[in-house]
């Protein structure tokens, strides 16, 4: 039996953007069912079914399909008996590969906002498709909010969403207050919810942002031919090969690190916790981005630290100039920064002023904590190099992990602490001593078979796929006046709305709606970033996604209304 011969039926998209799928000829399934992903459309007998609005029997009729390539197909009788048949649907095939391209166009520019595409029929006589596929391509492409149906005249690219272009905070000045410790709880506690559809967290989730099998396998085989590992107990500084190859692909961002000064750490977090215990002593001064990863202001104030908020645009990244002048008062025992792919921002500071930073923390003997946890996922080819490929005199610490990338359970991150790297090796054996001998051997195998290149070039561009689309969603779906970033590379979206908006407001009306973002006050101590939020474009773009972005765009029209401000009208 081939899938050919039957209709697809596809999970139904929520709310009025219509259905998701290729729907055709529901009569003929007969009592059975079509399933993908997990998501299962019923069928009863040869009855219309009629679900958002739309007859399925209409046969002919397509609508796009968010993301998937694969379906299931069951078709049984009353009796129970039934045959299943996995394949990949060749309109599939064919819609998304229009979908991809159209969508690349977009996204360089080739296809400026507001340009007219061929009508439906134009494009399938010149590329040779079915008006079913290139109805289904549009339609995708629509229903992501990159192009747009204007009525008795055709398809449209959308207006583009507008970047952010400065920074909110003028100056440097030091953090004070706690509020948003509370604020990134509460994010915590309703992440934990498994009925609440999670746009906050920062980790990819689904099997296709992570090589999951070949990890397994390589796992098993080291199981299998190691056996004892389990039994040795794992010391500082961590497992050979995989400090072999940290070493090695250290040298694609411009570094040249000796494998045996890199540590294994439980993750980028603890590389933070142990340089910062390694260059500051209680009651110092570290500046940092504003904003800045929000888990860094509990850590500082862990270790008896006082963070200094430094000015970081949005494009450009960390203001040197004002780090310029706060080195030449003395008035910094540290830096931590992100120079790049900034979280929350998604920005990359230029090549000029990464050189001049570690010019300046050489000069003035101030160390700078560069985290790189989002560097490998940069779009730039060949990738900027980081800040430490300038460091001479080791006053650049080095540190990433491949929670976001490779293994968010492993938990296995690292550090070159240059020349605080015997310092940073005593801490590590005396916090947590060394890491997992058997997950650091699967991960260092991986990333010597070659496996893991290929897995991030996958998912480097679907990273942007995502954010692209996440944006068009928000220029959809959001009030006018909401901007947002255009990142350098990652799957984070910084989103600025109008100032009538409270994002800890629309945070709590979001959750009640089962939905978690996470409120831009949780970035810095004060309230500069109120009326901003960050999306993760990390998972699955389907039903529940989409439905989602629209909630929240409608909650945040619904505080601008209140607040007198413009008439929420879509950005159109």
């Amino acid at each position: 039996m081939a899938v050919g011969q039957f209709p697809v039926v596809i999970p139904a998209k929520a709310g009025i953007q219509g259905l998701a799928g290729a729907l055709v000829g529901a009569k003929a399934l007969g009592p059975g069912f079509c399933r993908d992903d997990g998501t299962r459309v019923a069928v009863r007998g040869p009855a219309p079914l009629v679900r958002q609005g739309y007859d399925l029997t209409d046969a002919g009729y397509s609508i796009s399909l968010p993301s998937f390539e694969w379906v299931q197909l069951r078709v049984g009788s009353t009796r129970g008996s039934e045959q299943a048949v996995d394949a990949p649907s060749p309109r599939s095939t064919r819609y998304r590969a229009l979908a991809d391209e159209l969508r690349e166009a977009i996204g360089t520019g080739r296809l400026a906002p507001g340009a007219a595409l061929p009508s439906l029929r134009a494009c399938a006589a010149q590329r040779r498709l079915s008006l079913n596929t290139v109805t289904a391509a549009y339609r995708l492409l629509e229903d992501h909010g990159l192009i747009e149906a204007r009525p008795q005249s055709g398809f449209y690219v959308a207006a583009r969403l507008p970047e952010p272009q400065r920074a909110l905070r003028g100056a440097p000045s030091r953090a004070l207050g706690d509020r948003q410790d509370d604020l990134a709880a509460q994010v915590l506690a309703a992440q934990g919810r498994p009925d609440h559809l999670d746009l906050a967290l920062a980790c990819p989730h689904g099997r296709r942002f992570y090589p999951a099998d070949p990890l397994l396998r390589t796992t098993r085989s080291i199981l299998r031919r190691h056996a004892d590992v389990v039994s040795r107990y794992a010391l500082p500084p961590g497992d050979a090969l995989l400090r072999e190859q940290v070493a090695r692909r250290a040298r694609r961002l411009g570094m040249a690190l000796p494998a045996d000064e890199v540590v294994t750490t439980h993750g980028a977090t603890e590389a933070l916790h142990l340089a910062l215990r390694a260059v500051a002593r209680e009651g110092d001064s570290i500046g940092i981005e504003a904003p800045a990863y929000f888990n860094l202001y509990p850590l500082l104030r862990g270790l008896g630290l006082r963070a200094v908020e430094i000015p970081t645009h949005p494009r450009h990244g960390l203001d040197v100039d004002a780090v310029a002048r706060l080195l030449r008062a003395r008035e910094l025992a540290a830096l931590v920064a992100m120079p790049t792919v900034h979280n929350p921002l998604g920005c990359t500071m230029p090549l000029a002023a990464k050189q001049r930073l570690a010019a300046l923390a050489a000069r003035h003997r101030v160390p700078l904590i560069e985290d790189l946890v989002y560097a490998e996922l940069q779009s730039a080819d060949p990738p900027e190099p980081a800040v430490k490929s300038f460091d001479r005199d080791g006053w650049v610490l080095a540190c990433a992990g491949f929670s976001k990338t490779l293994a968010p359970d492993f938990r296995i991150g690292w550090l070159h602490a240059g020349r605080y790297t015997p310092t940073v090796q005593q801490l590590k054996f005396a916090m947590s001593g060394g890491e997992s001998g058997l997950l650091g051997a699967a991960v260092g195998r991986l990333l010597q078979d070659g496996g893991y290149e290929r897995h991030l070039k996958r998912l480097r561009r679907l990273c942007q796929s995502q954010v692209a689309t996440v944006r068009g969603l928000v220029a959809r779906h959001f009030p006018a006046g909401t901007s947002a970033t255009q990142p350098a590379g990652g799957f984070l979206l910084w989103v600025e709305l109008p100032p009538s908006v409270d994002s800890a407001a629309l945070f709590r009306a979001a959750l009640a709606e089962k939905i978690v973002i996470l409120p831009g006050e949780v970035y810095s101590a004060g309230a500069r970033y109120r009326h901003c939020i960050r999306l993760s474009c990390c998972r699955e773009i389907d039903a529940a996604f989409l439905a989602a972005i629209e909630t929240v765009g409608r909650l945040a029209h619904a505080m601008t209304t209140r607040r007198g401000n413009t008439s929420p009208t879509r950005r159109r």
